[in-house]
Protein backbone atom coordinates (compact mmCIF):
# COMPACT_ATOMS: atom_id res chain seq x y z
CA UNK A 1 0.00 0.00 0.00
CA UNK A 2 1.51 3.35 -0.64
CA UNK A 3 2.66 5.03 1.89
CA UNK A 4 0.72 8.27 3.68
CA UNK A 5 4.07 10.13 2.21
CA UNK A 6 3.43 9.85 -1.46
CA UNK A 7 -0.49 10.12 -1.04
CA UNK A 8 -0.30 13.65 0.60
CA UNK A 9 2.18 14.56 -2.03
CA UNK A 10 -0.37 14.09 -4.97
CA UNK A 11 -2.15 17.15 -6.66
CA UNK A 12 -0.81 20.83 -7.07
CA UNK A 13 -3.08 21.22 -3.72
CA UNK A 14 0.05 20.07 -1.76
CA UNK A 15 2.03 23.21 -2.57
CA UNK A 16 -0.76 25.73 -1.81
CA UNK A 17 -0.90 23.97 1.79
CA UNK A 18 2.28 24.35 2.73
CA UNK A 19 3.18 27.49 1.35
CA UNK A 20 0.02 29.51 1.63
CA UNK A 21 -1.93 31.54 -0.75
CA UNK A 22 -0.47 32.11 -4.10
CA UNK A 23 -0.36 36.00 -5.80
CA UNK A 24 -2.63 36.70 -8.16
CA UNK A 25 -5.22 33.84 -7.65
CA UNK A 26 -9.04 34.47 -7.15
CA UNK A 27 -10.97 32.88 -3.96
CA UNK A 28 -12.73 30.39 -6.03
CA UNK A 29 -9.28 29.06 -7.43
CA UNK A 30 -8.04 29.18 -3.82
CA UNK A 31 -10.54 27.34 -2.18
CA UNK A 32 -10.28 24.50 -5.23
CA UNK A 33 -6.86 24.24 -4.45
CA UNK A 34 -7.50 23.76 -0.47
CA UNK A 35 -10.00 21.69 -1.40
CA UNK A 36 -7.92 19.51 -3.71
CA UNK A 37 -5.26 19.28 -1.25
CA UNK A 38 -7.61 18.19 2.03
CA UNK A 39 -9.55 15.38 0.44
CA UNK A 40 -6.44 13.32 -0.72
CA UNK A 41 -4.31 13.65 2.46
CA UNK A 42 -7.53 13.07 4.27
CA UNK A 43 -8.09 9.92 2.61
CA UNK A 44 -4.62 8.78 2.68
CA UNK A 45 -4.34 9.47 6.70
CA UNK A 46 -7.13 7.03 6.75
CA UNK A 47 -6.36 4.61 4.09
CA UNK A 48 -2.80 4.61 5.90
CA UNK A 49 -4.56 3.89 9.53
CA UNK A 50 -6.76 0.88 7.96
CA UNK A 51 -3.79 -1.36 8.66
CA UNK A 52 -2.98 -0.85 12.25
CA UNK A 53 -6.49 -0.98 13.49
CA UNK A 54 -7.44 -4.38 11.51
CA UNK A 55 -4.02 -5.94 12.85
CA UNK A 56 -4.59 -5.12 16.23
CA UNK A 57 -8.33 -5.74 16.44
CA UNK A 58 -10.30 -4.05 19.30
CA UNK A 59 -9.57 -5.35 22.70
CA UNK A 60 -12.11 -7.12 24.34
CA UNK A 61 -14.09 -5.61 27.09
CA UNK A 62 -12.63 -7.40 30.45
CA UNK A 63 -15.70 -9.50 31.98
CA UNK A 64 -17.59 -7.49 34.45
CA UNK A 65 -19.99 -10.28 35.54
CA UNK A 66 -20.25 -10.93 39.57
CA UNK A 67 -20.46 -13.95 41.45
CA UNK A 68 -24.22 -13.20 43.14
CA UNK A 69 -25.45 -15.04 46.12
CA UNK A 70 -29.21 -16.35 45.71
CA UNK A 71 -31.35 -16.77 48.71
CA UNK A 72 -34.84 -19.15 49.03
CA UNK A 73 -33.74 -21.11 46.35
CA UNK A 74 -36.32 -23.92 47.37
CA UNK A 75 -35.91 -27.07 49.86
CA UNK A 76 -32.65 -26.49 51.85
CA UNK A 77 -32.61 -29.00 54.54
CA UNK A 78 -29.39 -28.26 56.18
CA UNK A 79 -29.26 -24.67 54.96
CA UNK A 80 -26.44 -24.42 52.33
CA UNK A 81 -25.42 -21.18 50.92
CA UNK A 82 -25.89 -20.65 47.11
CA UNK A 83 -23.88 -18.27 44.70
CA UNK A 84 -24.58 -18.12 41.08
CA UNK A 85 -21.91 -16.70 37.95
CA UNK A 86 -23.64 -15.61 34.92
CA UNK A 87 -20.91 -14.34 32.51
CA UNK A 88 -21.65 -11.51 30.24
CA UNK A 89 -21.25 -13.63 26.99
CA UNK A 90 -23.69 -16.04 28.35
CA UNK A 91 -25.15 -18.60 25.52
CA UNK A 92 -28.92 -18.96 24.56
CA UNK A 93 -29.82 -21.45 27.11
CA UNK A 94 -26.45 -22.15 28.25
CA UNK A 95 -25.04 -25.29 29.65
CA UNK A 96 -25.03 -25.46 34.07
CA UNK A 97 -21.92 -26.26 36.05
CA UNK A 98 -22.24 -27.33 39.61
CA UNK A 99 -19.05 -26.44 41.31
CA UNK A 100 -18.73 -27.79 44.64
CA UNK A 101 -15.79 -26.79 46.80
CA UNK A 102 -13.05 -28.81 49.75
CA UNK A 103 -13.53 -28.53 53.37
CA UNK A 104 -12.51 -25.65 54.98
CA UNK A 105 -13.80 -24.09 51.68
CA UNK A 106 -16.86 -21.61 50.23
CA UNK A 107 -18.46 -21.47 46.73
CA UNK A 108 -16.74 -17.89 46.79
CA UNK A 109 -13.37 -19.18 47.50
CA UNK A 110 -13.52 -22.12 44.67
CA UNK A 111 -14.45 -19.95 42.03
CA UNK A 112 -11.67 -17.29 42.68
CA UNK A 113 -9.62 -20.21 43.39
CA UNK A 114 -10.10 -22.20 40.29
CA UNK A 115 -10.25 -21.78 36.54
CA UNK A 116 -13.79 -22.03 35.90
CA UNK A 117 -15.06 -18.68 36.22
CA UNK A 118 -12.33 -17.65 33.48
CA UNK A 119 -13.26 -20.77 31.57
CA UNK A 120 -17.50 -19.74 31.82
CA UNK A 121 -16.34 -16.44 30.85
CA UNK A 122 -15.08 -17.74 27.66
CA UNK A 123 -16.97 -20.64 26.48
CA UNK A 124 -20.77 -18.74 27.87
CA UNK A 125 -22.04 -21.40 30.24
CA UNK A 126 -23.10 -20.48 33.92
CA UNK A 127 -21.90 -22.01 37.22
CA UNK A 128 -23.64 -22.68 41.02
CA UNK A 129 -21.24 -22.76 43.62
CA UNK A 130 -22.97 -24.36 46.24
CA UNK A 131 -21.30 -23.43 50.45
CA UNK A 132 -21.19 -26.23 52.94
CA UNK A 133 -22.59 -24.28 56.28
CA UNK A 134 -21.44 -27.33 58.90
CA UNK A 135 -18.79 -27.15 60.82
CA UNK A 136 -15.48 -27.50 58.74
CA UNK A 137 -17.25 -26.74 55.63
CA UNK A 138 -17.62 -30.13 54.05
CA UNK A 139 -20.33 -31.82 52.48
CA UNK A 140 -22.38 -34.87 53.42
CA UNK A 141 -21.20 -37.57 51.88
CA UNK A 142 -22.04 -39.42 54.98
CA UNK A 143 -24.92 -40.19 56.11
CA UNK A 144 -27.62 -42.21 55.01
CA UNK A 145 -30.29 -38.90 53.99
CA UNK A 146 -26.83 -38.23 51.95
CA UNK A 147 -26.49 -41.80 50.15
CA UNK A 148 -30.01 -41.91 48.33
CA UNK A 149 -32.18 -39.62 46.12
CA UNK A 150 -34.41 -37.41 47.46
CA UNK A 151 -33.35 -38.70 50.85
CA UNK A 152 -32.65 -35.45 52.86
CA UNK A 153 -29.29 -33.30 53.66
CA UNK A 154 -26.61 -31.86 51.12
CA UNK A 155 -27.60 -33.13 47.99
CA UNK A 156 -30.99 -32.57 48.02
CA UNK A 157 -30.22 -28.35 48.63
CA UNK A 158 -27.67 -28.90 45.30
CA UNK A 159 -30.94 -30.39 43.62
CA UNK A 160 -33.09 -27.30 44.42
CA UNK A 161 -29.86 -24.98 43.46
CA UNK A 162 -30.31 -26.62 39.85
CA UNK A 163 -33.77 -26.27 39.90
CA UNK A 164 -33.75 -22.37 40.11
CA UNK A 165 -31.37 -21.61 37.92
CA UNK A 166 -32.99 -23.86 35.16
CA UNK A 167 -36.43 -21.97 35.87
CA UNK A 168 -35.02 -18.32 36.17
CA UNK A 169 -32.24 -19.08 33.83
CA UNK A 170 -33.17 -20.85 30.86
CA UNK A 171 -30.31 -22.99 31.35
CA UNK A 172 -30.14 -26.14 29.33
CA UNK A 173 -31.95 -29.47 31.59
CA UNK A 174 -29.84 -31.81 28.93
CA UNK A 175 -26.01 -30.08 29.93
CA UNK A 176 -26.65 -29.90 33.81
CA UNK A 177 -22.42 -30.88 34.98
CA UNK A 178 -20.88 -31.27 38.06
CA UNK A 179 -16.92 -30.97 39.55
CA UNK A 180 -15.60 -31.11 42.92
CA UNK A 181 -12.73 -30.90 44.59
CA UNK A 182 -11.73 -33.72 48.22
CA UNK A 183 -15.41 -32.92 49.94
CA UNK A 184 -16.48 -31.37 46.98
CA UNK A 185 -15.33 -34.29 44.82
CA UNK A 186 -16.74 -37.07 47.25
CA UNK A 187 -20.09 -34.84 46.52
CA UNK A 188 -19.45 -35.06 42.85
CA UNK A 189 -19.79 -39.13 42.97
CA UNK A 190 -22.77 -38.94 45.24
CA UNK A 191 -24.84 -36.40 43.07
CA UNK A 192 -23.91 -38.51 39.94
CA UNK A 193 -25.09 -41.89 41.67
CA UNK A 194 -28.11 -40.23 42.97
CA UNK A 195 -29.63 -38.05 40.36
CA UNK A 196 -28.12 -39.63 36.97
CA UNK A 197 -31.23 -38.52 35.05
CA UNK A 198 -30.03 -35.00 35.99
CA UNK A 199 -26.15 -34.74 35.31
CA UNK A 200 -24.85 -35.54 31.77
CA UNK A 201 -21.27 -36.01 33.14
CA UNK A 202 -19.23 -35.32 36.66
CA UNK A 203 -15.41 -34.63 37.77
CA UNK A 204 -14.02 -35.82 40.79
CA UNK A 205 -10.67 -34.36 41.67
CA UNK A 206 -9.59 -36.43 44.53
CA UNK A 207 -12.32 -37.39 45.32
CA UNK A 208 -13.73 -41.68 46.90
CA UNK A 209 -16.57 -43.60 45.33
CA UNK A 210 -20.38 -43.36 46.35
CA UNK A 211 -21.08 -44.15 49.73
CA UNK A 212 -17.33 -44.73 50.74
CA UNK A 213 -17.67 -42.75 53.21
CA UNK A 214 -20.95 -43.89 55.21
CA UNK A 215 -20.84 -44.49 58.65
CA UNK A 216 -23.32 -45.26 60.97
CA UNK A 217 -22.79 -43.22 64.00
CA UNK A 218 -23.22 -40.04 62.98
CA UNK A 219 -19.83 -39.31 62.17
CA UNK A 220 -18.81 -37.42 59.05
CA UNK A 221 -15.34 -39.02 58.68
CA UNK A 222 -14.42 -42.31 57.67
CA UNK A 223 -11.26 -43.00 58.47
CA UNK A 224 -10.73 -46.72 56.82
CA UNK A 225 -12.34 -44.67 53.27
CA UNK A 226 -10.08 -41.62 53.62
CA UNK A 227 -7.05 -44.39 54.13
CA UNK A 228 -7.66 -45.85 51.30
CA UNK A 229 -8.46 -49.43 53.27
CA UNK A 230 -11.83 -50.42 51.84
CA UNK A 231 -11.42 -52.32 49.07
CA UNK A 232 -14.68 -53.83 47.00
CA UNK A 233 -15.21 -55.43 43.63
CA UNK A 234 -16.51 -53.47 41.09
CA UNK A 235 -19.87 -54.85 41.22
CA UNK A 236 -20.37 -54.25 45.13
CA UNK A 237 -19.49 -50.43 44.21
CA UNK A 238 -21.63 -50.08 41.14
CA UNK A 239 -24.86 -52.19 43.47
CA UNK A 240 -24.64 -48.97 45.85
CA UNK A 241 -24.46 -46.45 43.20
CA UNK A 242 -27.35 -48.17 41.60
CA UNK A 243 -28.86 -48.36 45.34
CA UNK A 244 -29.00 -44.72 45.38
CA UNK A 245 -32.13 -44.59 43.08
CA UNK A 246 -33.36 -48.23 42.73
CA UNK A 247 -35.19 -49.11 39.22
CA UNK A 248 -33.68 -46.44 37.27
CA UNK A 249 -32.56 -48.10 34.23
CA UNK A 250 -31.55 -44.43 31.89
CA UNK A 251 -28.49 -43.56 30.58
CA UNK A 252 -26.04 -42.42 33.37
CA UNK A 253 -23.64 -39.81 33.23
CA UNK A 254 -20.07 -40.15 32.19
CA UNK A 255 -17.50 -39.43 34.98
CA UNK A 256 -13.37 -38.20 34.74
CA UNK A 257 -11.56 -38.85 37.63
CA UNK A 258 -8.31 -37.12 38.80
CA UNK A 259 -6.23 -38.27 41.77
CA UNK A 260 -2.52 -37.68 43.19
CA UNK A 261 -0.53 -40.61 43.83
CA UNK A 262 1.14 -39.14 46.88
CA UNK A 263 -2.15 -37.84 48.08
CA UNK A 264 -2.03 -38.32 52.31
CA UNK A 265 -5.68 -36.98 52.91
CA UNK A 266 -8.04 -39.07 50.79
CA UNK A 267 -5.63 -41.83 49.59
CA UNK A 268 -4.68 -42.76 46.05
CA UNK A 269 -5.94 -46.56 46.36
CA UNK A 270 -9.65 -44.20 46.57
CA UNK A 271 -8.59 -43.81 42.85
CA UNK A 272 -9.10 -47.41 41.84
CA UNK A 273 -12.06 -48.11 43.33
CA UNK A 274 -13.44 -45.54 41.90
CA UNK A 275 -12.46 -46.86 38.63
CA UNK A 276 -13.60 -50.23 39.33
CA UNK A 277 -16.98 -48.06 40.68
CA UNK A 278 -17.96 -46.11 37.15
CA UNK A 279 -16.78 -49.33 34.84
CA UNK A 280 -19.22 -51.35 36.61
CA UNK A 281 -21.87 -48.69 36.83
CA UNK A 282 -21.46 -48.34 33.10
CA UNK A 283 -21.37 -52.03 32.08
CA UNK A 284 -17.88 -51.56 30.69
CA UNK A 285 -14.31 -53.41 31.56
CA UNK A 286 -12.01 -52.47 34.10
CA UNK A 287 -9.41 -52.71 31.10
CA UNK A 288 -8.73 -49.60 29.92
CA UNK A 289 -9.15 -49.12 26.10
CA UNK A 290 -6.27 -46.91 25.94
CA UNK A 291 -3.85 -45.18 27.77
CA UNK A 292 -1.76 -41.93 26.98
CA UNK A 293 0.14 -39.61 29.05
CA UNK A 294 -1.54 -36.05 27.77
CA UNK A 295 1.62 -34.24 29.19
CA UNK A 296 4.57 -34.92 31.82
CA UNK A 297 3.47 -36.44 35.06
CA UNK A 298 0.10 -37.55 33.94
CA UNK A 299 -1.41 -41.33 32.79
CA UNK A 300 -4.98 -40.62 31.27
CA UNK A 301 -6.62 -44.36 31.42
CA UNK A 302 -9.86 -44.38 29.37
CA UNK A 303 -12.88 -46.80 29.30
CA UNK A 304 -15.58 -48.49 27.03
CA UNK A 305 -14.00 -45.79 24.49
CA UNK A 306 -11.05 -43.65 23.11
CA UNK A 307 -11.66 -40.42 23.03
CA UNK A 308 -12.97 -37.64 24.82
CA UNK A 309 -15.86 -38.59 25.69
CA UNK A 310 -14.98 -42.18 27.31
CA UNK A 311 -18.00 -43.65 29.30
CA UNK A 312 -15.29 -43.44 32.15
CA UNK A 313 -11.69 -41.21 31.94
CA UNK A 314 -9.29 -41.23 34.68
CA UNK A 315 -6.30 -39.22 34.78
CA UNK A 316 -3.27 -40.30 37.46
CA UNK A 317 -1.30 -37.41 38.35
CA UNK A 318 2.44 -38.75 39.53
CA UNK A 319 4.37 -36.91 42.80
CA UNK A 320 1.09 -35.22 43.59
CA UNK A 321 -0.67 -34.73 47.00
CA UNK A 322 -4.00 -33.35 47.85
CA UNK A 323 -4.07 -29.84 45.63
CA UNK A 324 -6.00 -30.78 42.76
CA UNK A 325 -6.71 -29.41 40.11
CA UNK A 326 -3.93 -27.56 39.18
CA UNK A 327 -3.06 -25.21 35.93
CA UNK A 328 -5.08 -26.61 32.91
CA UNK A 329 -6.90 -29.26 34.92
CA UNK A 330 -9.86 -27.42 34.93
CA UNK A 331 -9.49 -26.75 30.93
CA UNK A 332 -9.12 -30.77 30.43
CA UNK A 333 -12.50 -31.44 32.28
CA UNK A 334 -14.20 -28.96 30.43
CA UNK A 335 -13.31 -30.62 27.19
CA UNK A 336 -14.40 -33.66 28.99
CA UNK A 337 -18.07 -32.40 29.46
CA UNK A 338 -17.63 -30.88 25.97
CA UNK A 339 -18.35 -27.28 27.21
CA UNK A 340 -15.58 -25.82 24.97
CA UNK A 341 -17.78 -26.05 21.68
CA UNK A 342 -16.82 -29.22 21.04
CA UNK A 343 -18.20 -32.67 20.90
CA UNK A 344 -21.69 -34.31 21.76
CA UNK A 345 -22.21 -31.80 25.01
CA UNK A 346 -21.79 -28.64 22.63
CA UNK A 347 -24.77 -26.90 21.02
Amino acid sequence: MPSRGSRGSHGSGGGALRGGPQPGRSPRTLVAALVGGVLPLLAALCLAAAPAATAAGTAPAAPTAQLVEVNNFGNNPTGLRMHLYVPDNVAPQPALLVAVHYCTGSGPAFHNGTEFKSLADRHGFVIVYPSATRSGQCFDVSSQQALRRDGGSDPVGIKSMIDYVQQRNNTDPDRVFVVGASSGAMMTNVLLGNYPDVFKAGASFMGVPHSCFATTDGSSWNSACANGQINRSGQQWGDLVRGAYPGYDGPRPRVQIWHGTQDNTLRYPNFGEQIKQWTNVHGVSENPSSTDQPQSGWTRTRYGGTGDRAPVEAISIANTGHNLPQGGQAARAITFFGLDGTGAAAR
